[in-house]
Parts: C-alpha cells; sequence; structure tokens
C-alpha cells in the first residue's frame, strides 16, 4: 500500500455511495463479492513495510485495539445501509481476508467476531474461504483453535525467511523454529496454511535463499507465496539504502531467485496459478483470485480499498480519522474514481495475464466477455505478429497461442509488464 493515497473525488451528496457502484460486469452478470477486513496493529513496523500500520495500540476512543471490533461494526453496518440506499443487491461474500498489518494482535474472539459482523451485514456463503494472516510469532494453538472453531478456513503465516541473518535485516521477529510449529497447530485445528516469502533482502544470497526454499518444502504448506522485495520510498530500509548502509536488491538477482522457487516448489508439488502464488492443486487462495478475476469486494478498516461496480473507493488511513468519521455515522471513504471503459480493459488484460490460465487472444480484440471462451475466436490481425515475437521471444507458450490463449512462460512471467504492453499497443 502506498503511502500516498491515490486522487480521487469524495463521495457525492451527504456521503452515498456512487450509484455506479451497482454496474454489472461487462458480460451483464452480477460480480461475486469479497470483504477485505484491514488490522492496522503491529508489535514492530519492519524496515521494509510501506502498509498502513502502526506501533502504537492506544490511539484513543475508537482506534485503539480494544475499540477496533466496535468501530469496524459501525463501518460494516454503514456500508449495508449505503448499499441499499442505491439498490446494489447484497451478495454473500465467497471469501473474507482479515489483513493488515498483524491482524493476530487483536485476540482470537475479536477476530471471530469481526466474521460475524460480515455474516450479519452481507451473509456468509457456505463454503467461503476465511483467511487471516498472523506472524508465527503472534498466534498460538489455543488461538487457532479458536478460529477454526469460529469459521475461519485458512492461515498464511509472514515467514519471509529461514536465515535468521535475513530476518533480521527484515526486522521480522520470530526465530525460524517457530514457522513448523504453528503450520503443525494450524494443521491439527483443521486450517488450510499459506506460507509468504520474500527474495532478494540486502545480504541474502542464492544459498540463503535456497535454504528457505528447502525449509518451506519440508513444512509442506498448502500454498505458497513469494514476493521479490521492493524497497519503497520513504520507508527505513529506503533510508538505509540512500545512506549506503545496506545495498539496493538487484534485478539480475531477483531474477534468479524466482527461477530457483519456481523449480524447487515444482519438485514438491506446487503448481504456480498466478506469477507470485504457488499452491498444491486445489488450495489456490480464492481470496487473491477475486482481485485478479475482477470481482466485487469491500475493504473495511483505515485505509483500505474497495471495488465494486464501475468504482473504486479508499478509505481514510489513520486509524484516529477513520473512527471519528464512523462515529458521525459517515462512510469512512477518503475518496473514490469511476473506472473508465479504457482503464477496466487494461486491468482485465493485466491482471488475467499473470494467471496461470491466461486471456484468450480473441478478446483482445472482441471486448472482455469473449475471454470467458477457451481460446474460440482469432486473434486479431494486428496481434498476429506480436504474438508471435512473444513466442519467439520465449514469453508466450507457443502451444496455448495455438489454442487462442496468451499464457506466460517462466521467462513471460519474469516480463508481464512486457507482454501487456505488447499486447494493449
Amino acid at each position: 500500500m502506498s503511502p500516498v493515497q491515490p486522487m480521487g473525488e469524495p463521495l457525492p451528496g451527504a456521503g452515498e455511495l456512487p450509484t455506479q457502484v451497482a454496474a454489472p460486469a461487462p458480460d451483464g452478470s452480477a460480480r461475486p463479492f469479497s470483504v477485505y477486513l484491514h488490522v492496522p496493529y503491529c508489535r514492530v513496523r519492519c524496515g521494509y513495510c510501506d502498509f498502513n500500520t502502526y506501533t502504537n495500540l492506544t490511539m484513543g476512543q475508537g482506534a485503539s485495539v480494544e475499540d477496533f471490533l466496535g468501530t469496524l461494526a459501525g463501518e460494516l453496518r454503514d456500508v449495508r445501509r449505503a448499499m441499499d440506499t442505491v439498490g446494489l443487491p447484497v451478495r454473500p461474500a465467497q471469501t473474507v481476508f482479515v489483513g493488515g498489518g498483524t491482524p493476530t494482535m487483536l485476540p482470537a474472539s475479536d477476530l471471530v467476531g469481526m466474521l460475524n459482523l460480515v455474516r450479519e451485514c452481507f451473509g456468509l456463503a457456505p463454503d467461503a474461504e476465511v483467511t487471516t494472516e498472523a506472524n508465527p510469532d503472534s498466534v498460538d494453538e489455543a488461538d487457532l483453535v479458536a478460529l477454526a472453531g469460529g469459521g475461519f478456513t485458512r492461515v498464511s503465516f509472514g515467514m519471509q525467511s529461514a536465515v535468521p541473518h535475513v530476518l533480521k535485516v527484515l526486522e521480522r521477529t520470530h526465530e525460524p523454529a517457530r514457522v513448523p510449529r504453528v503450520v503443525d497447530w494450524a494443521r491439527r485445528a483443521g486450517l488450510s496454511t499459506s506460507l509468504d516469502l520474500i527474495y532478494g533482502a540486502p545480504g541474502e544470497s542464492l544459498e540463503d535463499w535456497q535454504r528457505s526454499l528447502d525449509a518451506v518444502t519440508r513444512i509442506g504448506p498448502d500454498h505458497v507465496s513469494a514476493y521479490a522485495l521492493v524497497i519503497e520510498e520513504g520507508t527505513r530500509m529506503w533510508g538505509q539504502v540512500r545512506r549506503g548502509e545496506l545495498p539496493m536488491p538487484e534485478d539480475d538477482d531477483e531474477a534468479t531467485k524466482y527461477e530457483m522457487a519456481d523449480a524447487a516448489l515444482r519438485r514438491a508439488g506446487y503448481e504456480w496459478y498466478e506469477i507470485s502464488n504457488w499452491a498444491r492443486p486445489g488450495a489456490e487462495c480464492r481470496h487473491n483470485q477475486a482481485y485478479w478475476l475482477d470481482w466485487d469486494w469491500w475493504g473495511a478498516g483505515p485505509g483500505a480499498h474497495s471495488h465494486l461496480g464501475d468504482v473504486r473507493l479508499w478509505n481514510t488511513k489513520h486509524p484516529v480519522a477513520w473512527a471519528g468519521q464512523i462515529s458521525t455515522g459517515h462512510l469512512p471513504v477518503a475518496g473514490h474514481e469511476v473506472i473508465d471503459a479504457g482503464s477496466r480493459e487494461l486491468e482485465r488484460i493485466m491482471l488475467g495475464i499473470r494467471l496461470r490460465e491466461g486471456i484468450a487472444l480473441a478478446s483482445l480484440a472482441n471486448g472482455p466477455s469473449a475471454n470467458s471462451a477457451d481460446g474460440a475466436g482469432a486473434t486479431p490481425p494486428h496481434l498476429v505478429p506480436v504474438v508471435a515475437g512473444l513466442v519467439a521471444d520465449g514469453m508466450l507458450d507457443a502451444g496455448a497461442a495455438m489454442r487462442g490463449r496468451a499464457v506466460l512462460t517462466l521467462r513471460g512471467r519474469l516480463m508481464a509488464d512486457t507482454v501487456t504492453r505488447a499486447l494493449t499497443q
């Protein structure tokens, strides 16, 4: 999450949702609905982090840890009323994701209470996927049992690395030995498990990264995410790099580490389904897919982003200001924008190309509804040489292109932005 929020317009009228939130999907269908809940608290703010997080747990009425559940209840109930006012059909949440921050800074009972609010305000699909993020040292076995008993189905642990000196550079607080222990507790509680990794940290060698990959495959979670470290301007690590205290990550090093991750995870039985995500068959994160497949979602909590119909919205960032707006009965939305057709089409291609299934080449001329066909239709004539060039350069899969789909190769995954630019020229 960028430290600077996007430019946008205030909500219309006295703070109502704009009518464009009720716009259907391009093919006329209703989009599935998801909920994201942002818990902004952390015990320690890591030097590379530019998310909307705070280590002050007592910020004042409505914004402190002990008040968070009640303030969030106010937002979700106001959102439900606002949806009803503009005639937006309320659909049960197919997925719920509690992120942060460190959500498990809150008691497990509060996290279950947050899920109950989603049930109250929107309903919850019978097979809903319900995830919380957690640090390995922010939960114990009793917490995980309580989460599973309260309706959570999945937990995503921030492992980042198995190497102590890399964890120290990233300012993570857990010991490597804690990770297999919490994964085992989660399994015994009946929760699906995911581990998040970061590669490219200053001082991380190829041997260090392989050590982390070996640790992950030994632990054997259901799902693995691996992200290249990006040092964002304004973070503490950015300052360290500017002062010469830490080296800037190198693109070639990160590319090599991505290839190592893909090879190690494939050998262990995982399949990539999005550029930065691998899963055992059937264990893909459906909430992640909701973002890439253009579902609707409401993001509740300080600084959370939402997408409804043709509208993007983002909440007020600071917890005190967020809580203050809710206390006066206003949606805590700092701004919104209506997405035009050109922007929506670019996003469809940019996000769709990241997925294992890729996109239908015919849809690049005939509109997004053609993307639902299994490669039906012809590649637009102006893109035939472009696709041929991308295949020749090893960035698109030749067999998939023959079947009418643009599917990234391993090399293409490393250059997805280049592929997107070529397909949208």
